[in-house]
């Protein structure tokens, strides 16, 4: 093993040092870039509370450089991010390889697994060399946000701690199985990553939170996030999404982002038609990779 290899160091980063990991994703942002882990995606999971969170993380290390991230967004799945000019790093692909198909390395359980990288990342063509094989589509979405957004056509109001119940009862009643609650709504606002998230809920005519929407920016002239944008269910089918959609885009033009950007299963046409309605452009889609059971 080579001096250069040995240099790649893995780590589980304590909570101090999710900062670090968050300045890395934050800087691999970048308009044309291949869709990967957002620093919004590491503020969204921070809901589950610091601790959690930083257990969560893996960092990949070069001399005391991080060159790549890992959250794990459940035991079995593994989303990456890579510095854009260490993407076909051969050294880096085969350590991070050697990492996610080991479960005595303490990243992947046993099992089926998914890894979930850019789709031009080395590390993705040694996966399926050994074995690995291409999961169902995703597709990515993208609004640039160079011209002024057009208003939505409803009342959207900022989330603040006094509307944080109003934000995760829209969002249960949006997702099947949710679990966001007003606490967990605390825990993530007060992440790192939020300093730069807004929280926006539509209202119908009545005044009831409709739709809900996070978005989270990755600094001046970056892409920004939308995770998650969801309609209660009562209330589907009146545009409410477009709507919301539209003023989570308009909120990241405030924020300095670039352009918008958003991933939706690409089984989920539903989703696909409310983002392209709301302005955003589909791009090519994206797979994750994993390992058969």
């Amino acid at each position: 093993m080579s001096d250069r290899i040995m240099a790649i160091e893995m780590d589980e980063p304590e909570v101090d040092g999710l900062g670090a990991a968050a300045r890395a994703l934050r800087a691999w942002q970048y308009d044309g870039a291949q869709p990967q882990l957002h620093p919004g995606d590491l503020g969204w999971y921070w809901r589950f509370g610091v601790e959690r969170t930083a257990a969560a993380v893996r960092t990949w290390s070069r001399d005391g450089e991080v060159v790549a991230v890992g959250l794990l967004d459940e035991p079995d799945l593994l989303r990456v991010a890579i510095a854009p000019e260490q993407q076909r790093d051969e050294e880096l692909a085969r350590q991070l390889a050697e990492d996610v198909s080991a479960p005595e390395r303490g990243v992947l359980i046993e099992g089926k697994v998914y890894v979930e990288a850019p789709m031009g990342a080395l590390v993705r063509e040694l996966l399926q060399k050994d074995g690995w094989e291409s999961d169902e589509p995703w597709v990515p979405l993208r609004r640039a946000l160079d011209e002024p957004v057009e208003d939505p056509g409803v009342r959207v109001d900022v989330v603040g701690p006094e509307q944080a119940s109003e934000r995760t009862t829209v969002q249960r009643a949006s997702f099947d199985g949710s679990t966001f609650t007003e606490e967990r709504w605390h825990a993530m606002a007060a992440g790192a990553p939020y300093e730069d998230a807004r929280c926006l809920i539509a209202r119908n005519a009545q005044g009831d939170a409709v739709a809900a929407i996070t978005v989270w920016s990755a600094g001046e002239g970056k892409p920004g996030l939308i995770e998650p944008m969801g309609v209660h269910r009562t209330h589907r089918g009146r545009g409410y999404g477009q709507a919301i959609t539209v003023a989570g885009a308009r909120a990241l033009r405030e924020l300095g982002a670039s352009s918008a950007v958003v991933s939706t299963p690409g089984f989920n046409v539903g989703a696909v038609a409310t983002y392209t309605s709301a302005g955003f452009v589909p791009q090519p889609e994206t797979r994750d990779v994993y390992r058969p059971g």
